[in-house]
């Protein structure tokens, strides 16, 4: 499941999110929170969801940090990363082998931080430049903040392809990888699986290509008529969690 917009909005709990958990846990149904979000750790979110009234075991969160971290491992064992990000993307990239270098690293990764830097951006469209090969955690433009929304990493990434020419490798949703990778973490099979999200454009169409049922609640961004206009349905739509969680009583 999605995190922001299906158990949470910002620091406040959805109504009847802690019953669903609740009810997962008591049938003892493997799950897996998922969030393109690569600031923070699980130990992070874990506690950022407990202050929320909801618990989530750390084992139980995977971020597009994760996800990323774990492709890099696949693809290129103890490789070296130049990475513009913060400490969900550090400490994954570190845990998977990788050296963090500034000088002519096999690639670099770009992750969401709330105080993108101007030199390093600059840096990485050189190291880019110079045969880098680019890596994104996710696509998302933007991202929210009380204030309003924040730009994210898909428009950091958008700034390096316009100077360098060269598109990121996105792992993160709506990658089917992620899903794959999540489905791996749990040791789950896509056939006996399914992704509750809110958004069409990510949630739902990384399950759907990753053979999951998919199931669209209207707690976040999607309604029920701006689902209508994408060329893909979700396996089902509810207002909420809460409703999720009637059924598994």
């Amino acid at each position: 499941m999605d995190m922001d917009g299906v158990l949470v909005h910002e620091e406040t709990a959805i109504p009847g999110a802690d019953r669903f958990l609740a009810n997962l846990r008591t049938r003892e149904a493997p799950f897996l929170v998922l969030t393109n979000n690569s600031i923070y750790t699980p130990r992070d979110l874990a506690a950022r969801l407990r202050a929320s009234g909801l618990e989530v075991p750390e084992a139980s969160i995977w971020t597009s940090a994760l996800a990323t971290a774990k492709f890099l491992e696949d693809q290129r064992p103890g490789g070296s990363a130049f990475v513009i990000g913060e400490a969900g993307l550090t400490t994954a990239l570190h845990d998977s082998g990788y050296t963090l270098t500034e000088r002519a690293p096999d690639y670099v990764v770009l992750g969401e931080t709330r105080t993108y830097s101007f030199e390093r951006i600059a840096l990485a469209i050189r190291l880019i430049v110079n045969g880098a090969r680019f890596i994104a955690t996710n696509p998302d433009p933007t991202g929210p903040s009380p204030d309003g929304p924040l730009p994210a990493t898909g428009s950091v990434a958008a700034l390096i392809t316009r100077a360098t020419g060269v598109d990121p490798y996105y792992v993160g949703k709506p990658n089917p990888l992620m899903m794959r990778s999540a489905l791996n973490a749990i040791d789950a099979h896509s056939e006996t699986t399914a992704m509750i999200g809110d958004r069409m454009d990510t949630d739902i169409v990384s399950g759907l290509e990753a053979g999951l049922e998919t199931i669209l609640v209207l707690t976040g961004i999607s309604t029920r008529e701006s689902a209508e206009r994408y060329p893909y349905r979700p396996s089902r739509i509810v207002d909420s969690v809460a409703d999720l969680a009637a059924l598994l009583e």
